[in-house]
């Protein structure tokens, strides 16, 4: 018989290798302060009571408010020396996070308010989280809930701390304390009730609908914004580098192996540059004869196609950036002049995209995909523009989260353009010309359409506005008092029907 293969084979001595999480995450505090306890109980109680889980309101700043405050509590008692993020940048990430879900406030277009929150969750990410790196900005999203699952144990960690320094007493007589005081509140809240009609009013406008599905709301908010603020808390007093540790070591290529595809791409954006001067200031007639379109399906055939071209030019620029040898200052320069170029010629693209975009709602109308798209090219040419300030200033770790912070105000200037009400402005004035509108998609817009759409005839304002008056019949409790939702119920107060207007056919 012949030897064991295992005992022949060498073992290992020592401790094992380290886990991600040890190496990029490891946890530097044992157990919760008193202060991110509080501050979680607080932001979940906060958020049950004003937060409306199925529409835009005026509880969701309010919630998100009782979260950040809370996070920068625990920021502001930290030692300065242990935070992975300033206060100051904190308190503007956390501005900017109270600010996109007050958008819920003022605009009822449930897609800009989707949009808005999952900035606001990413502002939070960004504001607890030490990245600076393009990974770590994309891992922040990510990062914020695992750190919600780790905070757990330490979570339960600081509760036993805080039970074995006030004593089981002390936290009986806390509790008995926050149960005399809601049964006194009941009480009193009874009596001044039943004896005056206008105190009456202000209760049964401040308390919910209580229905079976009430208290499991409570719970469920409470739960997912106690989680968010526990996992940012840990995330103060353990910050992760995930994604932003050193770059790892590629090869570079010499000047002559990159210059050679760059070249080449800038050789067609100088070819569709000159393009572009001849039909944004030449003769536009010339152009549609030569390509044997019409203007509109002209500017409609190329716009998304150029938006793709932006998107590959920032990876081209990516790409090079990685790769390219800056050994040399002729090497560095060269770098500069080249990829500066590329990201004129891409600014051109942009240009070029945002002017088609215009030419075609000018003849088919405006929706909200046109709206949205072209907001996002605006985004994408303000991108370009900070990489060309990059490549003249030497510092770049502030690029990424910039980039973040210019989708933020690209955001917040939707909301402030009210795209909704904006839609419906513009397609009105199409109708009053006996242009071609869409009538059927009018309806479907939002309560922020409505001071446009009361402007339509009779027949089509009935059928503009019929699914508005649906949205609107119910009155909101204060959670979910909302302008766009007040404005609408004052000029539709009653359930409209469509009538013999053909409000089920679709244009154009």
């Amino acid at each position: 018989m012949g030897p064991n293969a295992a005992l022949l084979s060498p073992i290992r001595l020592g401790p094992p290798d380290p886990t991600v999480f040890q190496r990029h995450w490891p946890q530097r505090s044992s157990a919760a302060d008193p202060d991110v306890l509080i501050g979680g109980l607080v932001a979940a109680v906060v958020a049950a009571a004003a937060l409306p889980l199925d529409r835009p309101g005026i509880g969701w700043p309010i919630a998100g408010l009782g979260l950040v405050v809370a996070l920068l509590v625990v920021i502001l008692r930290m030692d300065p020396e242990r935070r992975g993020t300033s206060a100051i940048e904190a308190t503007c990430w956390s501005v900017a996070a109270v600010a996109l879900l007050s958008v819920g406030v003022f605009r009822a277009a449930g897609w800009l308010f989707a949009l808005c929150v999952l900035a606001a969750f990413a502002s939070v990410a960004l504001a607890v989280g030490a990245g600076r790196r393009v990974p770590a900005v994309f891992m922040a999203v990510l990062t914020l809930p695992l750190a919600g699952f780790r905070s757990l144990p330490w979570v339960r960690w600081g509760i036993a701390r805080a039970r074995a320094k006030e004593g089981a007493s002390g936290a009986s007589r806390v509790l008995a304390s926050v149960g005399l005081g809601l049964l006194l509140l009941v009480v009193f809240g009874a009596l001044f009730a039943s004896a005056d009609a206008a105190f009456d009013q202000i209760v049964q406008a401040i308390l919910p609908d209580l229905s079976p599905a009430t208290p499991f709301r409570w719970l469920f908010v409470g739960a997912i914004f106690a989680f968010l603020t526990f996992g940012g808390a840990y995330l103060l007093h353990s910050p992760s580098t995930v994604g932003d540790g050193k770059p790892r070591p590629t090869r570079t290529v010499r000047w002559y192996e990159w210059v050679v595809p760059v070249g080449a791409v800038l050789a067609v954006f100088g070819i569709f540059v000159g393009v572009q001067v001849a039909v944004l200031f030449g003769d536009r007639d010339y152009v549609m004869r030569t390509a044997g379109l019409t203007f509109a399906d002209y500017a409609r055939k190329g716009f998304w196609q150029l938006l793709v071209v932006t998107l590959l030019t920032l990876v081209v620029i990516a790409v090079t950036v990685r790769k390219a040898a800056r050994e040399t200052p002729r090497e560095r320069l060269l770098l500069r002049v080249l990829l500066g170029l590329l990201s004129a010629g891409a600014l051109v693209v942009v240009i070029s995209a945002l002017w088609r975009m215009d030419v075609y709602e000018q003849a088919y109308g405006f929706t909200r995909l046109r709206v949205l798209v072209s907001a996002f090219e605006l985004w994408l040419g303000g991108l370009i523009v900070l990489i060309m300030v990059a490549g003249v200033v030497p510092v770049t770790r502030w690029l990424p989260r910039t980039a973040v912070a210019l989708w933020v105000i690209t955001l917040l200037g939707l909301a402030i353009l009210n795209p909704d009400r904006f839609i419906a402005e513009q397609n009105v004035a199409r109708y009053a010309n006996h242009n071609n509108t869409d009538i059927w998609y009018l309806s479907t817009l939002s309560a922020d359409a409505a001071p446009a759409l009361d402007k339509l005839p009779a027949d089509a304002r009935e059928c503009a506005l019929s699914e508005i008056s649906r949205d609107v019949h119910d009155a909101d409790d204060w959670r979910g008092w909302n302008l766009g939702r007040s404005e609408a119920r004052k000029i539709v107060p009653e359930r409209l029907t469509a009538g013999r207007f053909p409000c089920y056919r679709s244009y154009r």
